[in-house]
């Protein structure tokens, strides 16, 4: 490809809109354009990254005997009321209606989809197991999409879907597509952590996540470097602390304390002179529609992934003022668990022993001090209810977890017969006897992998691709064009890297050279070929993106140098 004719968009300055370094240098180097919020083009170099990705997943998918299928974007909505999700992924499901009033979603996953056709097609145990997959654009009405191709509303991604006899089946599908994962991650040239992860979502019974640490992540997980569990901030467990009895004896009774509109927990440890983690904060919510009170340290925050568990609700949320006011009599900010009557109460492990303490006193504007466990209130539940923090110990081996921000690069989940079960799809066995489909779901975004990718390689300069998804593996920079002896050994190195079955992008291009070879940086393509000054001695430059150092060899080993990296780095 000939850089002259290419539609390449390049931008001089940062974009105001970009937060992230993936974001800002895809649509500087002209990988990108924004059409909406969350809503992306993929210009000619931003597809074939996207191309190459898609390869290397479709190539791992089929060498574990996946087989390819393309599934509807459409979904009629009696669908997702079926699995029972419609109501759960409420507006983040984008839907439409026909012209006859039928509401029909698009497709932010295909778990219903797939289910129901294999449900009408499959009736015996002769036909299973198997794995399907596609590769499909995706809809999710994100509500804070970010960071370009990060997070969006309209994404490429790769889904897949095992049907199995029973859970052992299971599990060596679960594997299979594990290791294919781990494959095509370690082949985009991607280090990762994999972590257990909630699969409330999805309504699976086991999942985890393929994370890439990067502090611009969204996503938060915890790592035990003694013996490497690891866990995602709504799944990472605590080792629970020793229960020890509330010294209710040597504390003295509790006592109202006026505190005149200190609602928050920074106001009042403040205004009292005590630590956060003296405070309890008393949290009401609203499990299945009806009011729970939940309890943690003052200086933790709410998991609602863990409540939702804990609570064995199928959805939980933070009470709406209005109810908070009539359960504790109290506007928000002054609840407590002292006198609360009627209401369930579950208590963060931590609070276990928890004696001398200070908590809203369901009344305006006051807090009680003094308050104990036992003696001034119960717990009707004990649970892990709050967010992980860095130096809490590790679940198996009790070391310090590490924290770490991530980014998401793919999931996978034990189904088990959640869909299959409501949506009919069921084979005969050899008892003769109906069975529920055993299931599993593995996704990969692709267009996150690559924005990804940018992430974890970068400079000041621009990006780093690594050889495997670059979109060319070679650039060969003409400093002057005009100049007769650059110009033919640069077609000359041009066609011998063609001849060698590489992928060559030519900058013939009529710009001075500085803008050249800020182009060429920031596009990052691995590979660089500079024909300048030492041209009429039939040399040229050679050089790897983000590499110091270079060598001035003929054009032929030049084109041998690049063939070897290919060869070696090209194909994990």
């Amino acid at each position: 490809m000939r850089a002259s004719s290419l539609f390449w968009p390049t931008l001089r300055q940062d974009p105001s809109e970009a937060e992230l370094a993936s974001h800002r240098l895809l649509l500087r180097a002209g990988f990108t354009r924004r059409l909406a919020a969350g809503v992306y083009s993929l210009l000619p170099l931003g597809w074939r990254v996207i191309e190459k990705i898609t390869r290397i997943v479709r190539e791992e998918m089929n060498r574990c005997g996946a087989q390819e299928l393309l599934l509807p974007t459409l979904h009629p909505e009696e669908l997702w009321q079926q699995s029972g999700r419609s109501e759960k992924w409420g507006p983040e499901l984008m839907r439409l209606e026909d012209r006859a009033g039928r509401t029909f979603c698009l497709g932010a996953t295909h778990e219903e989809v797939i289910t129901a056709l294999v449900a009408g097609d499959v009736s015996s145990h002769r036909e299973l197991p198997f794995i399907l997959y596609q590769v499909q654009t995706k809809f999710r009405d994100e509500p804070r999409p970010r960071g370009g191709l990060i997070r969006c509303r309209e994404f490429e991604m790769k889904d897949a879907y095992s049907f199995d006899l029973d859970d052992e089946g299971l599990e060596k599908s679960y594997r299979l597509m594990e290791q294919a994962y781990r494959s095509i991650f370690a082949r985009c040239g991607m280090s990762f952590y994999q972590v257990e992860a909630d699969a409330t979502l999805m309504g699976g019974i086991f999942a985890e996540e393929f994370m890439l640490e990067a502090e611009s992540g969204e996503d938060t997980f915890f790592v035990c470097p003694a013996c490497g569990y690891a866990a995602s901030i709504d799944k990472a467990a605590r080792s629970q602390p020793d229960s020890q009895p509330a010294a209710a004896a040597s504390v003295p009774p509790a006592e109202r304390v006026a505190t005149p509109g200190l609602a928050t927990v920074e106001e009042v440890s403040r205004f009292l002179g005590v630590a956060p983690c003296k405070l309890i904060k008393t949290l009401i919510c609203v499990a299945d529609g009806k009011p729970i009170a939940v309890l943690i340290p003052g200086d933790r925050e709410l998991n609602q992934a863990k409540l939702l568990a804990a609570a064995g609700a199928a959805s939980v949320e933070l009470a709406p003022a209005h109810v908070i006011e009539k359960v504790t009599s109290a506007p928000v900010g002054f609840a407590g668990p002292v006198g609360l009557k009627g209401i369930r109460i579950i208590g963060d492990y931590d609070l276990r022993g928890a004696a001398d303490m200070v908590t809203g006193a369901n009344e305006a504007d006051a807090h009680l001090v003094h308050v104990t466990l036992g003696r001034d209130f119960e717990v009707d539940k004990w649970a892990d209810v709050r967010n992980n923090a860095g130096g809490d110990l590790c679940p198996r081996c009790r070391a310090a977890l590490d924290q770490k921000r991530g980014i998401e690069l793919g999931h996978i989940f034990k189904l088990g017969t959640t869909y299959s079960q409501r949506m009919g799809a069921q084979y005969v066995g050899p008892d003769g006897k109906q069975h529920p489909i055993v299931m599993g779901c593995y996704g990969i975004g692709i267009s996150r992998i690559a924005a990804a990718v940018v992430e974890d390689h970068h400079d000041d300069d621009g990006i780093i691709w690594p050889v495997s998804i670059a979109p060319f593996q070679v650039m060969v920079v003409v400093v002057n064009t005009a100049d007769q002896a650059q110009a033919e050994i640069a077609e000359r190195t041009y066609q011998l890297l063609e001849q060698s079955n590489l992928e060559a992008l030519l900058d013939d291009r009529a710009l001075p050279p500085g803008p050249k070879f800020k182009d060429a940086d920031l596009v990052g393509i691995p590979l660089q070929i500079i024909v300048g000054k030492k041209a009429a001695a039939g040399q040229v430059e050679v050089r790897r993106r983000g590499i110091e150092g270079s060598q001035f060899v003929s054009p032929e080993e030049a084109a041998t140098w690049a063939q070897k990296i290919v060869q070696s780095e090209g194909e994990q």
